[in-house]
């Protein structure tokens, strides 16, 4: 898009959309702070799904979080209609579908959005907003692809994620007592919402007691659906008694703070994994099919204009360290070898411990 103008007059209020999972909510956070940067005057909001609305908690960056069902229905259409309709003077898509498109044209007369390509359904959403970057879902991160939003208004970059923030910690301290441990302890977010994401329970249990006979203290973080609680359960009990459980038990806020002061992290590509990589920790990240030009964890200070990882092998950047997991048509980009969300993967079924324990190792100093 040519037009690339600063925007005259400034805003005065803006509503970002970013409609999809935990970790694109996060990702998005670039492009808050950037705008609050550019217009530190500007009412500023964010619409996003109610269960993702968490991944914003404490961002001074914004006003107000709106948020609405995944699945919404009439009435739910209709509350949104009256929050959105002419409120702002800026609205912005982060995403090329459908309803963030249509939300954009109820919620202001000025739009920037990111649209699919000329050869895709839906090109022709171009011709409904004043400016438009195409979307690229191979060759640009995400972090990336949502910044290229800020040139068409001539706003510049900020780089560093945002993650969600408690407001005092010292309760937290009382809650867990190994917080203030000397031993230290390491976080292992073993369950990704979808199968095809995951690793093996047995890879899960070896790394565990590994990092355990090294000294730490084991952490195992998980959400609160019931499926989760079992399947962090079920590798809680093949590891030490002491190994701590959190899964179900503390916010997004929380388990960030709970992160961030871990002496290691590794976890699947999973939004808990991005979440780790903006809080600074070592990040072991575990990856199969998805792109890690495209998805991996943003790492924490780096703040240049181009990709932090490449497609394949696996690599290192600031504080991530990604594993690709072992097979010849890494990355495929496909929802596992079966072509749907709830097969497994077999780049991730042969993953060796070993590699994940070899980096741990030497993140830790031990090997």
């Amino acid at each position: 898009m040519k037009n690339r103008q600063a925007l005259q007059p400034k805003p005065k209020k803006i509503l970002v959309i970013a409609m999809r999972y935990l970790g694109d909510v996060l990702l998005t956070t670039p492009l808050l702070h950037s705008l609050r940067q550019a217009y530190p005057d500007a009412r500023l909001d964010v619409l996003v799904f109610r269960n993702t609305a968490a991944m914003l908690e404490g961002n001074q960056d914004i006003n107000h979080i709106i948020t609405t069902p995944n699945r919404p229905k009439l009435p739910d259409y209709w509350q949104l209609l009256r929050q959105l309709f002419r409120r702002y003077d800026l609205a912005v898509a982060t995403q090329a579908g459908d309803r963030p498109f249509l939300y954009t044209l109820l919620a202001a007369p000025f739009r920037i959005a990111a649209v699919p390509p000329k050869n895709s359904t839906g090109w022709w959403k171009r011709f409904f907003v004043q400016r438009w970057t195409e979307f690229d879902d191979e060759n640009t991160h995400t972090v990336l692809q949502h910044l290229k939003l800020l040139d068409l208004i001539d706003v510049p970059r900020c780089f560093a994620l945002v993650p969600p923030q408690i407001g005092d910690s010292r309760q937290l301290a009382k809650q867990f007592p190994f917080l203030s441990d000397n031993t230290g302890y390491a976080v292992l977010h073993p369950h990704p919402q979808w199968t095809y994401k995951q690793w093996t329970v047995e890879g899960w249990i070896e790394v565990g007691r590994y990092l355990k006979e090294l000294g730490l203290r084991l952490v195992l973080s998980g959400g609160s659906a019931q499926e989760e609680v079992d399947y962090v359960a079920t590798i809680q009990r093949q590891l030490p008694e002491d190994t701590i459980n959190l899964a179900g038990q503390v916010s997004l806020a929380q388990l960030a703070y709970i992160i961030a002061q871990a002496k290691l992290y590794i976890g699947p590509d999973t939004g808990i994994t991005h979440l780790a990589a903006a809080t600074g920790v070592p990040v072991i990240a575990l990856y199969g099919p998805t792109n890690p030009v495209k998805w991996a964890p943003w790492p924490y200070g780096f703040s240049q204009n181009i990709n932090p990882f490449h497609k394949t092998g696996c690599q290192h950047v600031n504080n991530v360290n990604l594993i690709q997991g072992e097979a010849d048509c890494v990355p495929c980009h496909l929802e596992g070898c079966d072509r749907y969300r709830q097969s497994r993967s077999q780049c991730l079924d042969k993953l060796s411990p070993e590699r994940v324990k070899r980096m741990a190792g030497q993140l830790l100093g031990k090997r």
